[in-house]
């Protein structure tokens, strides 16, 4: 270098640290396969991908997803109102609504059997303890 000319700066360069995911509008993806179908020369569809700056998994991906939709669209479909999805949160309460529900018949059925007893004891003469007829 001479003492007479000066360094000359690098440009920065800016890289994201996580590069952005290309994305593809489902027009250009019909119409990168109707191109792709239309080549009919070794060579041609290598050069559609790299003009369009694709992998070649994109255009196979593509074509499964065409033909999985093609698939489903000739399936039949299912007729009457869509299930409701059931909440796993809904179906426990339901099951512990009924828990108390059964609990408390057997609670009812138990204070009755309780105050029979009383009845029974109080016409035999016999004398029951105080705490006895009481639930804790």
């Amino acid at each position: 270098m001479n003492a007479n000319t000066l360094p000359v700066p690098m440009p920065e360069t800016e890289v994201p640290e996580r590069p952005e995911r290309r994305r593809f509008t489902a027009e250009y993806k019909q119409k990168i396969l109707r191109e792709a179908e239309a080549c009919t020369k070794p060579g041609e569809i290598g050069a559609l991908m790299r003009r369009e700056g694709l992998h070649s998994s994109y255009l196979s991906s593509w074509r499964r997803a065409s033909e999985r939709a093609e698939l489903k669209a000739l399936a039949p479909k299912a007729r009457g109102p869509k299930r409701a999805v059931v909440d796993p949160r809904d179906r426990k309460i339901t099951e512990l609504e009924r828990e108390k529900a059964r609990l408390e018949a057997r609670l009812e059925q138990a204070e009755a059997v309780i105050g029979l007893q009383k009845k029974v004891s109080h016409l035999l003469g016999l004398v029951l303890p105080e705490n006895s007829g009481k639930l804790s």
